[in-house]
């Protein structure tokens, strides 16, 4: 989601609303199997990570086995801050303090040459909110014009598409100002600007009139055409459906993966869900971040919690279809606004929380990477690499396409395989657990070595029916079959 440098947060409820149960065939007390046919490659979120370091890193991101790599927004913006890269100023040129087109196209390629695609944040429904140095909606403005002519040969070469001697925008081409203060209403949260307060003018607003719709496509074609391959849609909750729809036409989508971005704070029965999320999937053939799944996970690693939430919580609506699923641990905007900063898990429930979503079938990872933004003593700098992620890689890269069938729960723990593959063991609690399996009825293999991805020195060697499985106290074991 976007920002400016007063805005804090949608507000959401700090306690999800009551669930309402929604029953799926299937769903049994042990046992369960779920399949998905959907692509899970793992997404490597750079967050705020300049274009010329993604295209350095290519290789090593590739090796890391990362299939896809989510960059920050490219158009023309201004200003060192992360948010200011939420602030499209033009779409017209890519001109950012992260690079310009050409170090884009260049990593891109470099990406490409190693087997990674690259996929783009954009935003579509504001502008930059500049509204403390002039008071027209016209966009890229004077000033940025004026920097365009004084050296327009270099500013043509960066050019993706229109005529840069003349503004994309104007005043006609945005709702009327007025800040949202009803965020449980669609209308308004759709309709009206995000503001700061303390007087903000907040950022104007897109119409989705015909001039916006055609500027809009326009830029995502000439992504397209430099070989971006998915699009994550910044702040789609504000955007009504009509807009969405009309942007992302046929041509738009074809080949492409497009997930939005809705913030909730629950699944099913949830409010924020209910009139927001729902009506996205439902009105769209997107994919969307899985709030209603992060909830869960919440919940279920959080003190009192019960590792019975994850054992299907898409049977109750609390976890998204996989196959349009982005599943995740942390997102760039909960550490970096103070009014989702509560959604932080505990380091090691977070850890564990990558271990499921790495370890399950069903939806596509996203692993979150910044330069410390957020001031949280690098906690997220280099995550991409580290040493438990890059484990939890290899088992997803190795276990994809095969179904998962629960094997043993309780409050503490999960087990579960992914056909005999690998088996994936979850303990939130404080004392380590004995996990008795019959071997046969899983169709586990005998006498070949299950290692531990992530430490690589628990090696499971079946040898009989019944076969113990010990889970370490707060740890997580994903043993795939050597």
């Amino acid at each position: 989601m976007k920002r400016n440098n007063k805005l804090k947060s949608d507000k959401l409820p700090l306690a999800p609303g009551k669930s309402r149960l929604v029953c799926r065939a299937g769903l049994m007390l042990a046992g369960l199997l779920t399949t998905s046919t959907a692509s899970a490659d793992a997404i490597l979120h750079a967050f705020n990570w300049s274009y010329d370091e993604v295209k350095g890193k290519a290789a090593e991101i590739a090796s890391l086995g990362y299939k896809k790599v989510l960059v920050s927004p490219a158009y023309k913006s201004e200003g060192n801050e992360w948010w200011a890269r939420y602030q499209p100023q033009d779409l017209r040129v890519i001109h950012s303090p992260l690079g310009d087109a050409t170090d884009f196209k260049e990593m891109i390629a470099a990406l490409n040459s190693h087997g990674v695609e690259t996929y783009a944040d954009i935003v579509l429904n504001h502008m930059a909110n500049e509204s403390y140095k002039r008071s027209d909606l016209n966009y890229p403005g004077s000033a940025v014009l004026s920097t365009y002519a004084a050296d327009s040969s270099y500013y043509n070469s960066i050019k993706l598409f229109g005529d840069l001697s003349e503004n994309m925008l104007g005043a006609g081409d945005f709702h009327p100002a007025g800040c949202i203060t009803d965020w449980g209403d669609p209308g308004h949260v759709q309709y009206w600007r995000l503001c700061g307060g303390n007087g903000d003018t907040g950022l104007p607003d897109l119409d989705p009139n015909n001039w916006v719709v055609s500027q809009q496509q326009a830029y995502l074609q000439a992504l397209k055409d430099l070989g971006v391959k998915g699009f994550r849609v910044d702040a789609a909750k504000h955007m009504s459906s009509y807009h969405i729809n009309q942007v992302f036409n046929a041509s738009i989508r074809n080949g492409m993966h497009v997930f939005g971005e809705i913030i909730t704070s629950g699944g099913a029965g949830d409010g924020s869900y209910d009139n927001f999320l729902a009506p996205y999937l439902s009105s769209t053939d997107h994919g969307a971040y899985d709030f209603p799944l992060f909830a869960s996970l919440r919940s279920a690693l959080g003190f009192g919690g019960s590792m019975n939430k994850l054992v299907d919580p898409g049977a109750y609506g609390q976890a998204l279809d996989g196959s349009r699923a982005i599943t995740f641990s942390i997102t760039h905007d909960i550490p970096t606004n103070d009014g989702f900063r509560y959604q932080i898990m505990d380091p090691t429930d977070e850890y564990l929380a990558n271990a499921y979503i790495l370890g399950r079938d069903g939806g596509s990872p996203l692993i979150y990477s910044d330069h410390n933004e957020s001031n949280d003593g690098n906690r997220w700098q280099d995550l991409y690499k580290r040493a438990d992620i890059k484990g939890m890689l290899k088992f997803h890269n190795a276990a994809q396409g095969r179904s998962m069938r629960v094997m043993s729960y309780n409050d503490c723990i999960l087990l579960f395989q992914r056909e005999e593959v690998g088996i994936v063991g979850i303990n939130k609690c404080g004392d380590g657990q004995d996990v008795w399996v019959d071997t046969n009825k899983h169709n586990l293999w005998w006498h070949v070595n299950y290692r531990d991805t992530i430490g690589g020195t628990d090696v499971q060697n079946i040898s009989s029916t019944w076969h113990k499985f010990y889970l370490p106290a707060r740890q997580a074991r994903m043993w795939l079959k050597e």
